[in-house]
């Protein structure tokens, strides 16, 4: 029998604690139980610290009892993605060299979302270096949709993702670059940001200077992902780009649908005629683009100009992962996944004057996006060309009798978008004949994260899919 604890949102289970009916150590009690009972069929959580979780539980009401100040995440447990560091708890990021690697210190947003209050309680599992949209690496093995375990969980927050569905966590983090926090949150009908490059500092890599990759937050509801981002953002001296989010005004109302009443809202169901996407992935989203017409919007058949986007995410990408681990590769050709070491190869040829011609062809699609939110307010596109597919495949191979050349080839439809240096989320939508989650893919302007959550925090309420439990991963 499921705790209903282990299923309540972020936003209300803080409410419930701070009034005191329910303690901090009811709660993760009751969130170990349920990863007990299912996570050795999902594999969602691949390192867990129960004492340590325990002991930092009944700290937090203490603290409550005491009248001492609390932050905006006291006691909800969180595990978090095995690439992030984790002080005194081992962190692999999915890689066989780094099995029992366990950092001294811990990443900027792990220190946050700690400092707001949260509880450490493990790790969600990743690629092999995050580098894919199917979560398995050779440590831990892969990990597999809790509404039906033989399919995928995306990537590569497919860990995160997978614990949220599953009722293992209120609210998870992750990071993205091609998708890596919207295809997951896709497959798993959750909700995952991409936020504005700067709103989450980026301190924890070696170059600040790229801003394909950024961390973000996930949740089961906008409502909590939002909570969770108040936690992560604001500016570092550590990144030069960093900036502290604009307040904005508080809304005079809660979310309602009514707030798409008056929007110009492109769609892009294949960006522009740039992607295949899978009929039973549009066949969930073209009735949510009509619904949004039916309530006032201005919805027209458009996308923004990604015109040169994939070369430029693609050599920046393997630029990076050259930069990375070229010298590792060359070293040992059998040290990586043959995906991502033929990823790291693709940087081998590359020149600076390459790198800089993608970083021009960036700065042009920036400018672009920013003269297209002139005149429109949202851009809504699938998250994921495909429904998720069978876990023990690498990748899809094929999308609507359209042969895919290579494994990057079926994520298109979030890292087009990447370059462009938007915030971009993916909100559930529906679900296939089969009972197989779809998310939308909301694209706002530059720094509108705030009222990007908003407007999907009233999708929700039109869509009424984030309530949908998984029964996949419950009956076997």
């Amino acid at each position: 029998m499921t705790n209903e604890l282990v299923y309540r949102g972020a936003v209300e289970l803080t409410e419930l604690m701070r009034s005191r009916q329910v303690s901090a150590v009811e709660v993760l009690e009751a969130h170990l139980e349920q990863i007990d009972r299912l996570n050795p069929v999902v594999n969602a959580v691949v390192t867990i610290d129960e004492d340590g979780a325990r002991a930092a539980a009944a700290e937090a009401d203490r603290k409550l009892a005491a009248g001492e100040p609390t932050g905006p995440l006291h006691g909800l447990p969180i595990s978090f993605k095995d690439t992030a560091r984790t002080a005194g708890m081992r962190t692999t990021f999915g890689h066989p060299r780094h099995a029992d690697f366990v950092p001294d210190a811990n990443d900027l947003h792990v220190q946050r979302i700690l400092d707001a209050g949260a509880i450490l309680l493990g790790k969600t599992n990743v690629p092999e270096y995050a580098a894919g949209s199917h979560t398995f690496n050779r440590v831990f093995g892969v990990t597999r949709n809790p509404y039906d375990p033989s399919k995928s969980a995306g990537g590569s927050s497919g860990g995160a993702a997978a614990a949220l569905a599953s009722g293992f966590q209120p609210i998870a983090d992750g990071s993205d670059m091609g998708g890596s926090l919207r295809n997951p949150a896709s497959f798993c009908n959750v909700v995952g940001l991409r936020p504005t490059p700067g709103m989450v500092p980026n301190t924890d890599g070696t170059n600040v200077f790229c801003p394909l990759g950024v961390a973000g937050p996930m949740g089961r509801t906008a409502d909590d992902v939002a909570l969770l981002f108040s936690a992560m953002t604001g500016a570092s001296p550590e990144d030069p780009f960093s900036v502290f989010p604009p307040a904005g005004e508080v809304p005079a109302k809660e979310p309602s649908p009514q707030d798409f009443a008056g929007l110009r809202i492109a769609y892009a169901p294949t960006l522009g005629g740039r992607v295949p996407v899978a009929r039973e992935v549009l066949d969930v989203l073209d009735p949510q683009a009509e619904a949004l017409a039916g309530l006032g919007a201005h919805v027209e058949l458009t996308c923004p100009d990604l015109d040169g986007s994939d070369e430029v995410f693609r050599v920046l990408r393997a630029a990076t992962f050259h930069a990375a681990w070229g010298d590792d590769l060359d070293a040992d050709p059998a040290l990586f996944h043959h995906l991502l070491a033929g990823n790291i190869r693709d940087g081998a040829p590359l020149s600076g004057r390459d790198v800089l011609r993608a970083e021009e062809g960036m700065t042009r699609l920036i400018r672009e996006a920013a003269r297209f939110f002139e005149r429109y307010d949202l851009v809504i596109a699938p998250a994921s060309q495909v429904a998720p597919f069978d876990a023990d495949l690498e990748y899809p191979t094929e999308i609507e009798g359209q042969r895919l050349e290579s494994y990057l080839d079926w994520m298109r439809a979030p890292y087009l978008f990447t370059p462009l240096g938007l915030p971009a989320l993916s909100v559930p939508a529906g679900f296939t004949p089969s009972g197989l989650p779809v998310g939308l893919q909301m694209i706002g302007a530059r720094g509108s994260d705030a009222r990007l959550l908003r407007l999907a925090s009233a999708f929700e309420q039109l869509s009424s899919c984030s309530s949908v439990r998984p029964q996949g991963a419950a009956v076997l």
